[in-house]
């Protein structure tokens, strides 16, 4: 299972009404903080999401709305009583960035880890946890860019039958469900003699300030959920986002239609679109998965045929007065 929440949706600024874009992603007692402008941890407080949690840090871009927060929200972990190491990831040049803002940060009681990305697309583990994968891969804005795909494996089920018929001890079964390798009697018991093809897992990919390109869209193919910054939903702005390097609400849908992921939704928008949700129902005609995202918009992911869970539970935005 994977909770996502979208903390904010907004680009360039924050304004009373909406907070700068920023994911969280929470698995296994873990949680990821995906960008972090002026007021994520207020936002996050909001939410009602723990900063403490946070074991790892992926940046976008070094853009002020995607990484001015971070002095506050690493004090706010710090006064949470986090103590273990935090990695942080992003582009090349990200060790001189952390530098730079920690000097309003400077005692915090846990060590900060960066990892700087080099190549165009890099894959790790989240760390502690060698199920769930997280891709970075480049993308097209005016300075370097990353957006990041994450994946939860799902092992195959456990075949009682083979392991009977194997005459495989009762007390092995659940450590080789869990991939151990047990070496007893003379005999070596491998995962694979009781367990059938992997089975489909989660995936969730976030592409931001970025001109469309083949890498979103291959990113985003079969995935979950996909996030994906809508800037402008006037067609008359194409030329402006072209400028500056960003992408029109349209132009998401459509990578959407090419990915056919099984939602998408909206965000980073400008400043000057005061209420993104009318364009909605004409970008359903392109991508019919389409939600035009508020503040706070959460999401719970749950593998498929989970009967204890059936499914997945999304929640729309979470409201207190005019933001949102």
């Amino acid at each position: 299972m994977i909770d996502v929440c979208l903390l904010g949706t907004g680009g360039m600024m924050p304004l009373p009404y909406r907070w700068l874009t920023s994911l969280l992603v929470r698995y296994n007692g873990k949680s990821i903080l995906l960008d972090c402008g002026e007021g994520t941890q207020i936002a996050m407080k909001k939410k009602g999401w723990s900063p403490n949690p946070i074991s790892l840090i992926l940046i976008t871009h070094f853009h002020a709305d995607h990484i001015a927060g971070l002095p506050g929200m690493l004090l706010s972990m710090g006064n949470s009583d986090r103590r273990e190491p935090v990695v942080i990831v992003g582009p090349k040049g990200l060790s001189r960035v952390i530098e730079s803002l920690r000097v309003i940060a400077p005692e915090l009681p846990f060590e900060i880890i960066c990892r700087e990305l080099k190549e165009d697309t890099e894959t790790f583990d989240l760390p502690g946890e060698s199920d769930f994968h997280i891709t970075a891969f480049r993308v097209n804005h005016r300075v370097t860019c990353y957006g990041y795909s994450f994946t939860l494996d799902r092992a195959g089920k456990f075949d009682a039958e083979a392991a009977k018929t194997q005459e495989i001890p009762i007390p092995f079964w659940s450590r080789l469900q869990k991939g151990e390798t047990i070496e007893d009697g003379g005999r070596t018991y491998t995962p694979d003699l009781v367990m059938g093809p992997a089975r489909k897992g989660l995936k969730i990919t976030y592409a931001t300030d970025s001109r469309p390109c083949d890498n979103i869209t291959e990113a985003a193919r079969g995935a979950d959920l996909f996030i994906c910054e809508g800037m402008y939903g006037e067609d008359d702005k194409l030329s402006k986002a072209r400028e500056k390097k960003h992408m029109t609400m349209r132009e998401a849908a459509r990578i959407a239609a090419a990915a056919q992921p099984t939602r998408m939704w909206m965000t980073h928008y400008s400043p000057s679109e005061m209420h993104p949700q009318e364009f909605q129902s004409d970008l359903r005609k392109i991508f019919p998965g389409t939600v035009c995202a508020k503040d706070g918009r959460s999401l719970t992911l749950n593998f498929e045929d989970e009967p204890e869970t059936k499914g997945t539970k999304e929640a729309g935005a979470q409201t207190d007065g005019n933001r949102g």
